[in-house]
């Protein structure tokens, strides 16, 4: 029995060095960890049950018979987080460039079957090359695999990627299935092909950071969701992020304990919104002063500024939070804006989040290029996501509300349960120049000082539309209510909201305008 034990002993203590020390050098040389480190510092202690531990491939072609390591370059198993239950797998870099591998696919599909049927969490930690190019196409076949079960797993179970690597082609299609991916700078990076076939085939020269780093897609292409400045910086906002979300569809994200009065009120919200209705000013700075402090947690933070998502809390349940940014091209929506509110509306809706929306909006943005790439089909998505959406769904017009955008934006239209808006809400079918110079058109034309006219009826249409009144007389809106008010307001009615029932029609499934 010894000699048995001893081998047993003797190949997991191989497993556990990976591609061996002088790899494990290069690796944190580079100032990144390794994967059984990364994996370490995320799960509580002592918590890791690892499954393929000693799996090796089975390829003899280019010298791999004499390059086999147990595990075959990922960890894979399950622990916890804060006393959570997650699944979990890291590709490890210091063996074959952490390559994907028809093993690898065994063992991380085997892993994401466990998360799907015991309803939990699943974490990726990426560190990959890609496709391990010995194998051939059953690498390949071995992603359509992974595939599969991130869709399947979509909308049941929190997915979470986080890129700590150079990701390149099949390796980059997986996060982009899951729910939110976080990238860190100067270590990862996310693209179909690299520099070289791009410099072969077009003849662009591009550097690794500005063809797929974190900024591009952080800020530009909207593929990742969160930025780290490191490996540890990237772990402790997955447990961050994990926090806002619940085990699985069928349940509710915990509840923290109470920590900030439900009764707190702002008066700095009085007079947040400047007299100047062209002035900007900063949703954030709304948005912190409602939720319980210090609990926004942005995502998307870099993309498409003119929108605001993220998570909170109000009195120690989890919210999630959409925004205009007047800051930031006057809160319009345009095709990134509408992309990423309708996402992270469908994700609320999917883990049972109630959605709270603050609008201030002039429209959406006219433009040759928004209508030639799509503004219509993109900024119907805000539409489809918000009437889909079955979660409790309260807005607060804050300022502008104009046009189709104020349908879009959480109106009741979309099934939202509860309108607020605020004294300075200004919620019409256009701006008042503009619907001056359509509705009195022949007055304007034969008048002898049509400026001064045209002023005096902007005056006379901004009096009686641009206000909350109207719509609240006509029950478009719930309740006009003082800014100060809005973090109580918001409190008890998600009390009354929480127990709220509404399924739509049975279907196979809708089609959104993707």
């Amino acid at each position: 029995m010894t000699h048995y034990l001893q081998t047993l002993r003797e190949m997991r203590e191989r497993a556990m060095q990976g591609g061996g020390s002088e790899r494990i050098a290069q690796q944190h040389s580079r100032g990144k960890m390794t994967a059984r480190e990364r994996l370490a510092l995320l799960l509580d202690e002592d918590t890791f049950q690892e499954l393929g531990a000693l799996a090796t491939h089975n390829i003899t072609d280019f010298g791999m018979d004499k390059n086999r390591v147990p595990g075959d370059g990922v960890v894979t198993g399950f622990g916890k987080i804060n006393g959570r239950r997650v699944a979990v797998f890291a590709q490890d870099f210091t063996f074959v460039g952490g390559s994907f591998s028809e093993v690898q696919s065994h063992k991380i599909c085997r892993i994401q079957d466990v998360a799907l049927e015991s309803g939990i969490p699943i974490i990726g930690l990426n560190d990959s090359g890609g496709a391990r190019i010995q194998e051939g196409f059953r690498s390949l076949a071995a992603y359509g695999e992974v595939f599969v079960r991130n869709v399947l797993s979509s909308g049941v179970i929190p997915q979470i990627s986080v890129m700590l690597g150079p990701c390149a082609g099949g390796s980059v299609y997986s996060p982009a299935l899951t729910d939110f991916v976080i990238m860190a700078r100067g270590i990862s990076y996310m693209f179909i092909t690299g520099p070289d076939v791009i410099k072969a085939v077009t003849g662009e020269e591009v550097s690794f950071g500005d063809l797929g780093g974190t900024l591009v897609h952080n800020s530009k292409s909207g593929v990742a969701h969160i930025l780290a400045e490191s490996d540890q910086e990237s772990i402790e906002l997955v447990k961050l992020l994990l926090s806002y979300l619940p085990q699985n569809n069928t349940e509710d994200p915990p509840q923290v304990a109470r920590y900030d009065s439900p009764d707190r009120m702002e008066e700095s919200l009085n007079t947040i919104v400047p007299e100047d209705e062209n002035e900007p000013y900063d949703m954030h700075h709304v948005i912190e002063a409602i939720v319980d402090h210090g609990s926004f947690f942005e995502v998307h933070p870099y993309y498409a500024r003119n929108a605001i998502v993220g998570f909170a809390r109000l009195d120690g349940y989890s919210v999630g939070v959409v925004g205009n940014q007047p800051a930031h091209l006057a809160g319009v929506l345009d095709i990134d804006s509408s992309d990423k509110i309708a996402r992270f509306v469908r994700i609320c809706d999917a883990f049972n989040i109630p959605i709270i929306t603050f609008v201030d909006t002039p429209g959406y943005l006219p433009g040759l290029d928004q209508e030639h790439y799509g503004i219509i089909r993109h900024g119907a998505k805000v539409i489809y996501a918000y009437c889909e959406a079955t979660v409790p769904k309260i807005s607060i017009v804050t300022r502008k509300a104009i046009g189709g955008a104020y349908i879009a934006m959480s109106s009741r239209q979309m099934r939202c349960d509860l309108a607020f808006a605020w004294p300075t809400a200004q919620i019409a079918v256009m701006g008042a120049d503009g619907a001056v110079r359509i509705l009195r058109k022949r007055e304007l034309a034969t008048a002898d000082d049509p400026v001064a006219l045209e002023r005096k009826f902007v005056e006379e249409y901004r009096e009686k539309f641009f206000n909350p009144y109207i719509a609240a007389n006509v029950g478009q809106i719930d309740e006009v209510i003082e800014p100060r008010e809005t973090r109580p307001r918001l409190i008890r009615a998600l009390e009354v909201l929480r127990t709220k029932v509404k399924q739509n029609p049975p279907k196979k499934h809708g089609l959104m305008p993707v």
